[in-house]
């Protein structure tokens, strides 16, 4: 990383050092003992992709956890153990960050199985850690699986917390432990919000790298393996005094190689991720140049009518002359009929390239996506774009348009008052929609159209019902 990026994004917690922060509980075990489901049964939510194969979990996830008087960060994490891979000692080495920066960790082991190589592995480093230590005894379901709790005192960690994190038994008691190592609520400082931008684009397309680039650190776990990231990863960020939630996702594939049940997960967690964000950072290996899923990826985030900044990955590869390159801006900007609004911005996550200038113009994307406009100078721009350009006739019919009123913000929503609200065609929306874009000084933000007819004297309408929505 460059020093100058170095000094203009840094980690959000290096700026916040001298903030009280909330306690974070670490939840640590080998593979497949149910920590993921444990982190759905604490948070009360889904975050976490829970499956029955190993090394599900492979990122520290975050959440905030609110028990009675007590608040605390839980921290998920990926197993102990598995293959001796290069993929497999990463996910340790996450697992042992969380565990560092944790204050209290619980320990976690699978009633159904006996102690295995792994558990003992995972004892003898967090004897080491030197960190409180709370023992939890998961998948206790019955009779059959409590006979067996005492076999894990020989682990070196007493008391034990025998819990069913599938089915909640247990969790309540294994809370008010918890609670005990921790400080009061009046005490501890709620996880840092800011402006939420979900990264997202195809697998391996570089969206763990970006953040772990401009946090400075190897925060987000990265390999050349595409679908490398499972979970929605949200990670603060403080940039220039301004606080972002980074949230990194799976890579979205083709429909086509949507097959087993974890794959659709991923699939899903992007979906959620996009719902959560405010605005999206849409990476694209200019290497491979734009496809099909990228189209498809896009026109969801147009859907959802979110802002959107196209961030051209990997430019430093791309051969040829400025003037070639230039053409493949040109190229890619008349090509992107699915939002013509999100500015391209070339940069290369590895060396640096340009990645200082992507959150000044997510700022600039935030804004025009809460933009609101005064109803007066909105209707007399909008009588100028009409006026200039008049709506073909519909059926021998003249098409009247009454008035357009700014009808909410995220993105900027109007309706417009006509005689005959489903006679308006598709490329006379396209104009009216870069016309407001373009009068209203809104260049990067998605605009969306209602065609109401007017009410008649009667408290009818004419015209029928409201036509679709342009999301142009």
């Amino acid at each position: 990383m460059s020093c100058s990026l170095e000094a203009e994004i840094a980690p959000y917690h290096a700026k916040t050092m001298q903030k009280p922060t909330p306690p974070f509980v670490a939840l640590i075990g080998r593979t497949n003992v149910g920590k993921s489901t444990l982190f759905n049964r604490l948070t009360r939510q889904s975050r976490a992709l829970v499956d029955d194969q190993p090394g599900v979990t492979r990122d520290r996830l975050y959440s905030p956890v609110t028990w009675q008087d007590r608040s605390f960060i839980l921290i998920d994490t990926g197993g102990f153990g598995g293959a001796n891979d290069g993929l497999s000692r990463e996910v340790r080495r996450q697992a042992e960050t969380a565990a560092a920066e944790a204050d209290l960790i619980l320990f976690l082991v699978d009633a159904t199985r006996d102690i295995q190589a792994d558990d003992l592995d995972v004892a003898e480093f967090l004897r080491r850690a030197g960190k409180p230590v709370l023992l939890v005894v998961n998948k206790v379901d019955g009779p059959k699986q409590e006979a067996l709790i005492p076999s894990f005192y020989q682990l070196g960690f007493s008391p034990l917390y025998p819990v069913s994190a599938a089915h909640g038994l247990g969790v309540e008691t294994l809370l008010e432990a918890i609670a005990s190592h921790l400080p009061p609520a009046a005490e501890a400082e709620a996880l840092p919000t800011g402006l939420r931008v979900a990264v997202l684009g195809r697998p391996n397309v570089g969206k763990s790298s970006f953040i772990n680039r401009v946090l400075g650190q190897e925060r987000l776990l990265v390999s050349d393996t595409p679908g490398t990231t499972r979970d929605a990863v949200e990670t603060p960020l403080l940039w220039e005094g301004r606080p972002y939630v980074l949230i990194d996702t799976a890579g979205i594939r083709r429909r086509s190689r949507v097959q087993a049940d974890l794959e659709r997960g991923m699939v899903w967690q992007a979906l959620r991720a996009l719902e959560r964000a405010e605005v999206v950072l849409f990476l694209v290996d200019i290497s491979e140049g734009l496809t099909e899923q990228d189209l498809r990826i896009l026109g969801l985030v147009a859907q959802a009518g979110k802002g959107c900044l196209i961030g051209l990955n990997k430019w430093d590869l791309l051969k040829g002359s400025e003037k070639e390159k230039q053409h493949t801006l040109d190229w890619l900007r008349t090509n992107l009929r699915v939002m013509p609004y999100a500015p391209l911005l070339p940069l290369s996550v590895a060396t640096g390239y340009q990645v200082a200038k992507v959150f000044p113009l997510i700022e600039k994307i935030a804004a025009q996506w809460q933009f609101r406009a005064g109803t007066g100078e909105l209707n007399r721009l909008f009588t100028e774009i009409v006026n200039a350009q008049p709506p073909p006739r519909f059926r021998h019919r003249s098409v009247k348009f009454y008035y357009i009123t700014q009808a909410g913000t995220r993105p900027p929503t109007f309706i417009i008052f006509t005689n005959i609200p489903g006679a308006v065609p598709e490329s006379y929306r396209r104009y009216l929609s870069n016309q407001l874009r373009e009068r209203l000084d809104l260049p990067y933000a998605a605009i969306r159209l209602h065609f109401k007819g007017k009410e008649r004297r009667r408290g009818r309408t004419g015209g029928g019902a409201t036509s679709p929505s342009g999301r142009l």
